[in-house]
């Protein structure tokens, strides 16, 4: 979400930007006239374009940083499910690993009691 807004504001600042430059550029737009962004005319001094041009820039910055912030949380958050994943199949492996061997003792001790010692005969003493 994070970088979502971070990348909308930083293409509204630069569509601004470059609005700005390009509706007052020729020689019929000198820094001492007054400058127009989205047909919003603007009268002041060079210092006042500067300032105007300085909030732009911020506004990129802080759509730059969202957009960054963002992204390093998705790959953290990642990171964090790959390492799970990997946890779990080892985990799971073991655990078949040892019923693997309960089943087969299982099996051997079984094995050991239907095979047992021989039976004792049943013929009559003194035949």
């Amino acid at each position: 979400m994070i970088v979502i807004i971070g990348l909308v504001i930083l293409i509204i600042a630069v569509v601004v930007a470059v609005v700005g430059v390009l509706t007052n550029s020729g020689s019929g737009h000198a820094l001492n006239h007054g400058f127009a962004v989205f047909g919003y005319h603007v009268t002041g001094s060079t210092g006042t374009l500067f300032l105007y041009g300085v909030v732009v820039g911020a506004v990129a910055l802080l759509g730059l940083c969202l957009l960054l912030v963002g992204a390093r949380r998705t790959s953290r958050r990642g990171k964090l499910a790959r390492r799970g994943l990997s946890q779990s199949r080892s985990q799971t492996a073991a655990l078949k690993k040892e019923r693997d061997d309960l089943i087969d003792r299982h099996d051997s001790i079984n094995r050991d009691a239907t095979d047992g010692p021989a039976a004792p005969s049943r013929t009559a003493p003194g035949s």
